[in-house]
């Protein structure tokens, strides 16, 4: 473990140096004792770990020095030790930050060494964190945890790299599974604010009756069952990101206090009066149009406008090209890696069958279908009989209509002809008709593609 540096400030030379030996029973504290404020000011930048600071020094009172301290260095704890028992001014030095008052008798020495290991426990654990999230930046760099080259996904990662210059709200669309929530947080971790919080909260997921709490916050006795205060989300990202997925969903009368959340940049809990401000980015996702939405009267103009900010569109993994062997590759590595497997290949036939399937549920249907894959193989090259698609059948609504039996083969052959990205060749073969007869169709306009 490396070494815990103190500073200890103290005027009483005899009262330093008993400190100090105390201090130093644990081999793992470097200690480094000062007489007056104008020496520890000049040794800053050694970076201490701890302060222990003298609250009556001949050059500067403890709350002055303090408050150099801090200019200094707004991260390093500092315990204060005094003579007397001053409530007041122990209240002051406690609101302006300190980490313990101390009061000079004869349990000081143990109550320090007690106050000193919380100290180091709590610096640890914001290393701790500090690592993660240093961690989680590396991880959501944009090529690491947006995986493709196509054009389409160049063009996101150019948006996603502007969202990280500005505290600019942003707006992420796209259909079911294309990585929404993976794009904010890369948002996140890349902007300025990667050391708070991010807060993802799903629309969708919560019951109408309590997303206003979820949201804001209530307090104790604000409606039956609140038996405490509870912390709103956007209180959890104060400082950070806030993230809310399926937007479209909210319900008007909770889009009204969203705006004035958003407008005031406070919030006020459900049963309280109490305004908390907030600083907060903003980025919202949903598989909806938001703009149809608001022809529908479903969702506020207002808030559209507020939200909207840079709007990001992800496109469905059918139009990324290439990007679907790509991704195919890192779920089947990322899945033998976590099992614990030996190296697996996908074949060329394999390929050619992940390249014509139309993926309605985009790149988190991709995921799951390798994975099964790499149960379902051999162990060493997954081939075409290995994959499975979940979602291979025609769209059956057209039935619920009567058609001519020309109608429905049109629909039949325009179902095929997407789903093979347009193969005319290949959907001949597969619906066992000419491939002049979709070719005449495609001419006389029955057939659009």
């Amino acid at each position: 473990m490396d070494s815990f540096k103190i500073f200890i400030v103290e005027d009483d030379i005899w009262y330093g140096e008993i400190l100090e030996y105390h201090l130093s029973l644990n081999p793992d504290y470097q200690i480094t004792r000062f007489g007056n404020g104008a020496e520890v000011l000049e040794q800053l930048h050694l970076q201490p770990d701890l302060i222990t600071l003298d609250i009556s020094l001949p050059d500067s009172t403890g709350e002055e020095l303090y408050k150099k301290i801090r200019q200094y260095n707004e991260e390093v704890p500092v315990i204060v030790i005094s003579a007397q028992e001053e409530i007041s001014v122990a209240v002051n030095l406690l609101k302006l930050g300190v980490s313990d008052y101390l009061v000079k008798d004869d349990n000081t020495k143990d109550l320090l060494w007690n106050s000193v290991i919380k100290v180091r426990e709590t610096s640890t654990l914001k290393q701790q964190v500090q690592h993660l999230r240093e961690e989680l930046g590396q991880k959501y760099a944009f090529e690491k945890s947006i995986k493709g080259q196509s054009a389409a996904i160049r063009k996101v990662f150019t948006l996603m790299e502007k969202a990280t210059m500005t505290n600019i709200n942003v707006s992420i669309t796209g259909e079911t599974g294309t990585g929404k929530e993976v794009v904010a947080k890369a948002i996140h971790y890349n902007s300025s604010r990667k050391k708070r919080p991010f807060v993802a909260v799903n629309m969708a997921a919560i019951p109408k009756e309590l997303i206003e709490s979820e949201l804001f916050g209530h307090e104790k006795g604000a409606f039956t069952g609140a038996i405490s205060r509870k912390i709103g989300k956007f209180e959890e990202a104060n400082g950070g990101t806030i993230f809310l997925d399926e937007v479209a969903e909210l319900d008007l009368s909770v889009q009204s206090k969203l705006l004035r959340v958003l407008q005031e940049r406070e919030v006020v809990r459900v049963g309280g009066n109490e305004n908390v401000k907030l600083d907060v980015r903003l980025i919202v996702a949903t598989h909806k149009s938001l703009s149809e939405e608001v022809k529908k009267t479903n969702f506020r103009e207002d808030l559209y406008y507020r939200i909207i900010g840079l709007p990001i569109e992800l496109p469905p993994l059918r139009s990324r090209g290439n990007d679907i062997l790509i991704l195919a590759k890192h779920f089947l590595e990322e899945f033998v890696h976590d099992n614990r497997m030996a190296p697996i290949s996908i074949s060329e036939d394999a390929k050619e069958k992940l390249m014509r399937y139309n993926y309605p549920g985009n790149v988190r249907e991709l995921k799951a279908m390798i994975d099964l894959a790499a149960v379902m193989s051999d162990g060493k090259e997954i081939k075409s009989e290995d994959i499975t698609f979940t979602d291979a059948r025609p769209d059956e609504s057209f039935t619920k209509e009567e058609k001519t039996l020309r109608e429905y083969t049109c629909e039949i052959i325009k179902f095929y002809l997407k789903k093979y990205d347009n193969d005319v060749v290949f959907v001949a073969d597969k619906l066992d008709i000419g491939k002049s007869t979709i070719y005449k169709m495609i001419q006389q306009r029955e057939i659009v593609i």
